[in-house]
């Protein structure tokens, strides 16, 4: 668990305001500040905005939006980035999306903060979303007070408004749309039951079943009928039954969308939709090829025809970029964060993070906002979101992300962000592009 930080000393905001007014002033500064200084800076702007930020949560967390229709939401945190003096660019690419700016791309580097907002469908926000965009706001507006203090001479902060993770794959649209061109890194911290600096999260895509076989009365003449639900009912099975033979790291599960009609008619329709994961792209197209052959099997048995739609929605896995999340990390720790890398801990299930983790280099840390025993996408989770022990440590990773961006922001951050960088090509290089949009 993390320990709750105490505010930042008086002193230093004193000092920050006494450098502004002399850079408003014309003068030159004559104290200038040291990248700790501007770490303080960041923290003390975002302990003064602890009441706002707490608000922005609980608004979001009281109106639980699904995805793409995250209104309420986006008015919340776009009339709260425009108040604090960001340039705000309100439905960015999409509706419920929006892009928040502040600096110059001549100055630096381009640091992307990511906010999410959606809920899921009767639990609400058993995710923490409320806590993902108020995190990525506290970070967002930490990071501005720092560029301010340095006179806005060392990059630009920008805050990203992503609907639609929880099915939607919103952050993919973006990544079609170029929204992450000119980025240098993207950082984003998730809820959790544990706290863990490099989750695994899995390659996932859906699959939709069909089979089609032929209607007749169960009762008069069911021999000139084909069940297809029969045909679902032994796809599953048969798909069931594979699980021995998958490795360790793999998932697979489904639900029946479609039954058939009426117990006395041969059901002539059929429907079941699959969720499968893998832990990268290639691992999980030997996992789907056989997924298909089960139902390929299951309609040869039951003399049905089966299509197989794989055209909804799918993930990367996550790529965690190791030179970014050790300095995350070191920030954390210093907090009070301890952290579990324990890979069964680490394990879950799958983002549209993943994908912006392979168009630049990225991290996706979680945190536990005060659970105990629950766990995400459950009631009891989404209790616990809304919950004010969660602001404490929702804020800690706030600081934490804004303080590794600030690092990179500073000229002697450059090497490291260029080792950053390197890292992250090297990673991709070796993997396959997975699916990035229709």
């Amino acid at each position: 668990m993390a320990k709750t930080e105490a505010p930042t000393a008086a002193p230093v905001a004193s000092r920050w305001s006494r450098l502004l007014r002399r850079s408003v002033d014309g003068a030159p500064p004559q104290d200038p500040l040291t990248m700790a200084d501007f770490m303080k800076v960041a923290k003390s702007k975002i302990d003064a905005s602890a009441g706002e930020l707490n608000t922005i949560s609980q608004e979001i967390w009281s109106h639980p939006e699904l995805n793409f229709n995250e209104h309420h939401a986006h008015e919340v945190l776009t009339d709260y980035l425009e108040k604090e003096g960001f340039n705000v660019e309100r439905h960015f690419v999409l509706d419920t999306a929006f892009r928040a700016t502040f600096g110059s791309d001549n100055a630096g580097p381009n640091i992307c903060v990511i906010c999410e907002y959606d809920a899921l469908p009767e639990i609400g926000h058993a995710c923490g979303h409320n806590l993902i965009a108020e995190c990525g706001v506290a970070a967002g507006i930490g990071i501005k007070a720092a560029l301010e203090a340095s006179g806005n001479k060392y990059g630009k902060v920008t805050v990203l408004g992503t609907p639609g993770e929880e099915g939607g794959g919103g952050k993919k649209r973006l990544i079609k749309a170029n929204a992450f061109v000119g980025i240098a890194v993207a950082m984003m911290a998730h809820p959790y039951r544990y706290n863990v600096p490099r989750p695994i999260a899995l390659s996932m895509t859906a699959l939709v079943i069909k089979f089609q076989g032929k209607a007749s009365h169960a009762a008069a003449a069911p021999w000139d009928g084909n069940n297809a639900l029969d045909a679902a009912v032994t796809c599953y099975q048969s798909i069931s039954n594979m699980r021995q033979q998958m490795k360790p790291a793999c998932r697979v599960h489904g639900i029946f969308t479609n039954g058939g009609a009426a117990p006395n008619i041969i059901p002539e329709e059929a429907e079941l939709t699959y969720y499968l994961r893998a832990v990268d792209e290639n691992e999980l197209a030997v996992l789907k090829k056989k997924v298909e052959a089960c139902a390929e099997g299951a309609a040869i048995a039951t003399e049905c025809k089966v299509e197989i739609d794989a055209s909804g929605i799918s993930y990367a896995n996550l790529i965690t970029n190791d030179g970014l999340s050790i300095m995350y990390e070191a920030h954390a720790q210093g907090m009070g964060v301890e952290f579990s890398h324990d890979e069964a801990l680490r394990r879950g299930g799958s983002t549209d993070m993943g994908n912006v983790s392979y168009v630049v280099p990225s991290i996706q840390p979680k945190f536990t906002p005060g659970s105990g025993d629950a766990a995400i996408h459950t009631r009891p989770f989404a209790s616990v979101a809304g919950a004010p022990e969660a602001q404490a440590p929702t804020l800690i990773q706030a600081k934490a992300l804004a303080m590794t961006a600030i690092e990179l922001l500073q000229p002697s951050g450059q090497d490291t962000l260029k080792k950053i960088q390197k890292e992250f090509k090297e990673t991709v290089s070796k993997l396959p592009m997975p699916d990035m949009g229709d």
